[in-house]
């Protein structure tokens, strides 16, 4: 971790969830918080790149990141991890943190994860973040979309067949055509600003677009990036200053949370 990274509590509950402040340069909560969901296909997390990841986005934003550690199928199902997000942002409001100070930033399962909190959180009344990122989500958990199959040959080893594992294991036995757990299929109207990125040549292409058209349809305001060749969850893996494609990544979120937070 760089010299001027923090990793004491910024604030002292998290809902009984396991979290990890990441802070860069002095930020404090005034400014905002930034909720970090990883991605992982629902059963694994890497500490060490989360963290950087979280302080590269600290340090951009000049907020805090709150790194959530929910739990892990195949031990703890759907919906245990979609619980602990919502339980970790309900603390933060609960904590004095207004809603409109909240970004959530998230990836890959962590996205999808972040998606169905957000129709939980609606369907519950509690007040929703001013706006979220996902990257590379995962929308459809029937696993319709074309480029499933279109994309697989060029994506790092992500197909039909690893993300049926992955899926089954996380839903056990809950219907993967229903929401909260398969974000599209919701009531997509009154969430916060969205911005969906993706690469091209992921086999996950189509569930960004297909939901950001069915969310914008839905009257939530959407903003897609599609990066030419990118494969999945290729933000986390470039996200730095050094990769001219990672800047602009990097450049383009900060502007978001900064918009819109």
């Amino acid at each position: 971790m760089p010299a001027d990274a923090d990793l004491s509590p910024v604030l002292p509950e998290s809902g009984g969830v396991p979290a990890v402040w990441v802070t860069a340069g002095g930020a404090t909560v005034e400014e905002g918080v930034v909720l970090y969901v990883h991605g992982g296909g629902f059963e694994h997390r890497m500490p060490e790149l989360m963290n950087l990841t979280a302080h590269r986005i600290s340090r951009a934003t000049a907020r805090p990141v709150l790194v959530v550690h929910y739990r892990l199928a195949p031990a703890h199902p759907y919906p245990a991890p979609l619980d602990d997000v919502v339980a970790v942002y309900r603390s933060l409001l609960d904590q004095g943190v207004p809603a409109a100070k909240i970004v959530v930033f998230s990836e890959s399962s962590g996205a999808t994860l972040t998606l169905s909190a957000l129709l939980a959180l609606k369907e519950s009344g509690t007040a929703l973040p001013a706006a979220v990122v996902a990257n590379s989500a995962i929308t459809d958990l029937t696993l319709s979309s074309p480029s499933i199959d279109d994309n697989a040959a060029g994506d790092s080893g992500v197909d039909r067949a690893l993300l049926t594992r992955l899926i089954g294991q996380y839903l056990a036995g809950a219907d993967p055509g229903r929401a909260p757990q398969s974000p599209i299929h919701g009531a997509l109207d009154g969430l916060p600003p969205l911005l969906l990125t993706v690469g091209s040549a992921e086999a996950l292409l189509d569930d960004t677009l297909r939901y950001a058209q069915a969310a914008s349809a839905a009257g939530t305001k959407v903003s897609v990036e599609v990066y030419e060749a990118m494969p999945h969850v290729f933000q986390v893996t470039i996200l730095s200053e050094q990769n001219p494609t990672g800047r602009r990544v990097l450049e383009r979120i900060t502007e978001w949370i900064a918009g819109s937070g």
